[in-house]
Formats: structure tokens, sequence, C-alpha cells
């Protein structure tokens, strides 16, 4: 059973890549800020990144750290793991930066959370899955608690 925790938004720059390796291109997306609204509300923190890995069949291997910071001021990290992939004229698409409908490739996560403020312990305790769709300079998560 999953349970909507926020959607969030992130602004991301421009992805940088550090070259082709065996096991594909590595690159890191980096984040700059956006906000989240839901269960709990609150801001993006500039700082985190994505980690990707694009493979030769197409598929992006994600590996994303970033911060939340509530609008009562607690803060929380985010560690999402995940794969994004799709038809090849779709991922091409996205890699040109179209619009492309979340429902035409797949844009999985599994996410964890981290936070000192005791009113969020529940948090610490909660996997979470998100379905995420990729934008010109920005990523749109629907976050769900796995209850």
């Amino acid at each position: 059973m999953l349970e909507l925790l926020f959607e969030l938004e992130a602004r991301v720059g421009p992805p940088q890549s550090l070259g082709a390796t065996p096991m594909g291109e590595r690159r890191l997306v980096p984040i700059l800020g956006g906000h989240f609204r839901g269960r709990l509300t609150g801001k993006v923190l500039p700082g985190g990144a994505d980690w990707q890995i694009l493979r030769s069949d197409g598929f992006a291997d994600i590996d994303a750290r970033y911060q939340l910071e509530t609008d009562d001021g607690h803060r929380i990290e985010v560690r999402s793991r995940g794969l994004r992939h799709g038809p090849p004229d779709v991922i091409a698409r996205l890699a040109a930066g179209e619009p492309v409908p979340r429902d035409a490739y797949y844009f999985r996560t599994a996410m964890r959370f981290e936070t000192a403020a005791p009113a969020l312990d529940w948090l610490k305790l909660t996997l979470a899955v998100a379905q995420g769709e990729r934008r010109l300079d920005a990523v749109h998560l629907a976050v769900h608690a796995v209850k």
C-alpha cells in the first residue's frame, strides 16, 4: 500500500559529463534548489547532485543525494537510487530537452531519509518510492511511502 508523502520539484543544472567508462557515461547533474508539497512541505536545498551512469543500452542508473528543509526548519537528507529507461526515440527527446509525458518512459526511484529532528523520526523508518518526470531544467517526483 502506498501513501503520498509529497510532490517534489527540483531545479537542475546542465549535466556534467565525467566521461565514458566500462559501465557507461558517468555524469553529474547538480541540484540547484526547488520545493516540495504534501504531508511534508518545504524547499529543496541547493548543493545536492544526481550521479548517473548512462549505459549503452539507453538505461540511466540514478544515484541522487540532496537535502530538504521543511517549512518549520527541519532538515532531511534524501538518498535516492533508481533507473530511467524507455524507447530510444523517447530517450532522445528527453536528451534534447523536449517535454515528454511521464507515462511514455520508466523513471522510478527508491528513497531513504535521515534527519536529526525528533518530530520526523518516523521518516527514518520509512521507505519511499517515487515516479519521476524529467523536464528541461527540473525533475518532478511524486513520492509515496510504502506502508
